[in-house]
């Protein structure tokens, strides 16, 4: 399934909405993105290698497959807010909002629908570039509104994605946007990403309780299992007898970037497939990365190319703020107040 534009008949129609979108964005280098409306997501980040051309994310044949149960946010654009809200609440103005539990007593990803499961506007699509937007209503999965999100993708020569982010509300709401997409650098069919080498560029990261859900504690990376700063391979420490990789089976850690917002655009973690020697790197203005070795991925997803996806067939960079930030002030502020603008960009780039 390496041709991207043979898949576009697979994508639609859908009982669900007939005129779904399946969008490809292709440069020079005839590097091919797959982005469909149906949660915003990517499907296919095809590069054009010596060899032949690698799918270097996980993902599906079909977007039917996408709607399974056991689907694991392949691809998608995560909100309202990414990543867990412990006990499915919080406190913002003096008034507690009551959300979902969907992952034990948490909210994850936006709760049950979030912005995951729902078919998002196409606003503009050119040849390298794709706009997508989605509106909630005041009190949508318990979260305030009225809120407004776009999410730009634009494929660069140098083979770099870079994803904006765009919001308002006209109720002071909280917000944390990510993407969530498992990349495996050696082709989405290899099924292991373990002897994969990482480097990130962060000295502490979010330690967890057991239902992952941050102390409010940040704990230097020195010395431990989590020390990226020199590039290393994730098998190295994953099985580490670590409280924090017990919790997680394995990496499900933030990693902080910045100790609070700002707009610079920084360097904030790489990868390189052994097999391929595919180098991904990730730049982001966000102040921390949501680092995920796919840890419950084996639950039998049936794969593109009938690959049965296991656990750590892929790993996630999600740059993002840290989880549970409503709760926690001593974290960067996940706020946004009415009439205020969000924005935040993340650049993906793979280089062969």
């Amino acid at each position: 399934m390496k041709n991207i534009n043979s898949l576009r008949h697979s994508f639609v129609p859908l009982q669900e909405k007939e005129n779904s979108q399946f969008i490809v964005l292709e440069n020079a280098r005839n590097t091919q993105i797959g982005i469909s409306d149906y949660g915003a997501r990517i499907t296919h980040f095809i590069l054009q290698s010596a060899k032949e051309p690698i799918d270097i994310v996980l993902g599906f044949d079909k977007l039917e497959d996408y709607l399974s149960a056991r689907e694991k946010y392949h691809g998608v654009t995560v909100g309202p807010y990414a990543n867990r809200i412990a006990n499915g609440k919080f406190l913002l103005n003096d008034k507690e909002y009551i959300l979902a539990q969907n992952n034990g007593t948490n909210c994850l990803h936006g709760g049950l629908t979030g912005f995951h499961n729902r078919f998002w506007e196409v606003e503009e699509v050119s040849k390298t570039s794709a706009t997508l937007s989605v509106k909630t209503k005041e009190g949508e999965e318990g979260f305030p509104g009225n809120l407004t999100v776009k999410v730009k993708y634009t494929l660069g020569e140098d083979n770099d994605l870079t994803i904006e982010y765009f919001a308002e509300t006209a109720n002071d709401t909280v917000i944390n946007l990510t993407n969530h997409a498992y990349f495996n650098l050696n082709g989405a069919e290899q099924n292991d990403i373990t002897s994969h080498v990482v480097a990130i560029n962060s000295s502490s990261f979010a330690v967890v309780d057991d239902r992952c859900i941050p102390t409010g504690k940040l704990r230097d990376v020195s010395g431990s299992a989590f020390d990226f700063r020199e590039p290393k391979s994730i098998s190295e420490n994953i099985e580490d007898k670590d409280e924090q990789l017990i919790i997680g089976n394995g990496y499900d850690h933030s990693f902080q970037l910045k100790t609070e917002n700002s707009a610079e655009l920084i360097f904030a973690a790489s990868a390189e497939g052994d097999i391929s020697k595919i180098r991904l790197e990730v730049y982001t203005t966000e102040p921390a990365m949501q680092f995920y070795t796919g840890n419950y991925l084996g639950s039998g997803d049936i794969g593109k190319g009938k690959v049965v996806y296991r656990d750590r067939s892929g790993f996630c960079f999600e740059t993002q703020h840290h989880p549970d930030s409503p709760n926690r002030p001593e974290f960067p502020s996940t706020v946004l107040k009415a009439g205020e603008h969000f924005y935040s960009k993340t650049i993906y780039k793979a280089i062969l």
